[in-house]
């Protein structure tokens, strides 16, 4: 089994979002990833970091991230899964909670909207 860039093997792969007709023809997203070719301390940090190390790591990991065709990929990828850890898709794991929550408050006010409709429709 293929796993993506820089992610624990003990952790299955997900499908891309935008898979191309057939996997077989193109491969899996992963195999298309910038970061595949780039050290992998790049997109995780080691214990007991600088926070100043951290910030300039996290960046120029976000630099390859913004040149990698499959970055949407690997960012749905992260939040599905969800990846507590690293550089994802351009996003750090605290970027990507806040996404997230984000993305919770969204389906939470689209449902309490949704029945709304219903009850004043009904």
């Amino acid at each position: 089994m293929l796993h993506p860039p820089h992610q624990p093997l003990q952790v299955a792969a997900v499908p891309p979002q935008r898979a191309p007709a057939r996997e077989d023809e193109a491969g899996p997203w992963h195999t298309e990833a910038v970061c595949r070719r780039d050290e992998a301390g790049l997109f995780f940090a080691p214990s007991k970091e600088p926070t100043a190390s951290r910030l300039a790591r996290e960046e120029a990991a976000k630099r390859v991230c913004a040149r990698c065709p499959v970055m949407v990929e690997c960012r749905e990828h992260a939040l599905l899964q969800p990846e507590p850890y690293g550089v994802w898709g351009g996003l750090t794991a605290a970027e990507r909670r806040v996404v997230l929550a984000r993305r919770r408050r969204r389906e939470v006010e689209l449902k309490k909207a949704t029945t709304e409709r219903i009850a004043a429709a009904g």
